[in-house]
């Protein structure tokens, strides 16, 4: 017993002791990224980056040398002088102890930068991985990850360069922010916090309110949450008008915009949650696409369609705004197909 109470208090204390996770919040004249730092897996690095980034040192720097599609290269305090160019991959090295090198060189990665055949050369520069980079397994150490805005550090990727694959154009750091890493919205909810939430539809012909019912579709409304709340809605069309059946919106080729690779990773077909919930007016259910799944498409029912019952999930009602539906539902189209785009730009996540 003695022993087993010695073992949780150890786990305890490690627990405690353990730094919550952080990540970089990197703003470039191209756009912005996070990357989620790993102190674990290379805590020397990571410190000095952090340190590095609290004292302003990489604010004004640039991203100097880069392979179109392959890495970009940054950090180099010499780059806040044009002047130095010569000199740009020189500066800011030397300076932090050598830790473990990654196994895998993967899309994201980034690792720090180290003068060949030198131990203890790392320092201030870094490098990302634009793509899975085989040739570079096991060879730096990685201390983050970008989690979001990988298609930023492509574009930085396809900045020119000149013959010796230095950049010609200049994409600044502006700054560098660390935060603790925000805890995943959503996802640790339970049926009363879900239930709590309400979605205020921001359409082209005036807002919809909707609300939950997390105990018939628990699952399928923490997963719509997660996406309106990402912004995968976002510009989406009402591409299905069928008077009194249906009004249908949220499928993923309607967009105006592209989704970014993180809002992609949320898209997947939850498990169906059909329940006892009769499809009358004001009724929010899920579409079912190919292969019979729902992943994004809903629709909100516009009639008393008995058909619709027992067949398709349904997970929350319109309390304010049925107006609008009603005037999608009468918008002049051609089939079902409206002759007018009508567009859901947003959807805003609210308590009730």
């Amino acid at each position: 017993m003695i022993a087993f109470l010695f073992a949780w208090l150890v786990g305890v204390l490690q627990a405690a002791a353990a730094p919550a996770p952080q990540q970089a919040i990197v703003e470039t004249t191209a756009g912005t990224f996070v990357v989620d730092l790993d102190a674990a897996a290379a805590p020397l690095t990571t410190a000095y980056f952090i340190r590095t980034a609290s004292t302003g040192g990489f604010t004004g720097t640039t991203f100097h040398k880069m392979i179109k599609y392959g890495i970009v290269q940054g950090g180099d305090p010499l780059t806040k002088d044009p002047s130095k160019r010569a000199q740009w991959g020189t500066g800011g090295l030397n300076a932090v102890k050598d830790e473990a090198r990654a196994a895998k060189m993967t899309r994201g990665s980034v690792a720090a930068v180290t003068i060949p055949g030198k131990a203890d050369s790392a320092g201030q520069q870094f490098f990302i991985a634009v793509v899975d980079q085989p040739g570079l397994d096991g060879k730096y150490t990685v201390f983050g990850h970008v989690s979001d805005g990988i298609e930023i550090v492509q574009k930085i990727s396809e900045t020119p360069v000149d013959e010796k694959g230095v950049a010609t154009d200049r994409v600044e750091i502006k700054s560098i922010v660390v935060r603790d890493t925000p805890a995943v919205l959503y996802v640790n909810d339970g049926v009363q916090e879900l239930g709590s939430y309400r979605a205020i539809l921001d359409t082209s012909a005036g807002p919809i309110a909707i609300e939950f019912f997390p105990d018939k579709a628990r699952e399928t409304v923490r997963q719509f949450l997660r996406l309106a709340d990402a912004g995968v809605y976002n510009g989406v069309a009402f591409h299905r008008v069928a008077p009194g059946f249906v009004i249908q919106t949220g499928a993923m080729n309607t967009p105006a915009t592209p989704l970014t690779e993180e809002q992609q990773k949320l898209i997947h077909p939850p498990a169906p949650e059909i329940n006892d919930t009769q499809n009358v007016k004001g009724i929010v259910s899920m579409a079912r696409g190919e292969g019979n799944e729902a992943t994004t498409s809903f629709f909100i029912v516009t009639g008393t369609p008995p058909a619709l019952d027992g067949n398709y999930t349904a997970f929350g009602h319109v309390v304010d705004g049925m107006s609008v539906v009603e005037a999608i539902e009468h918008t002049p189209r051609t089939g079902e197909t409206p002759n007018t785009r009508i567009e859901l730009r947003s959807i805003q996540i609210e308590k009730k």
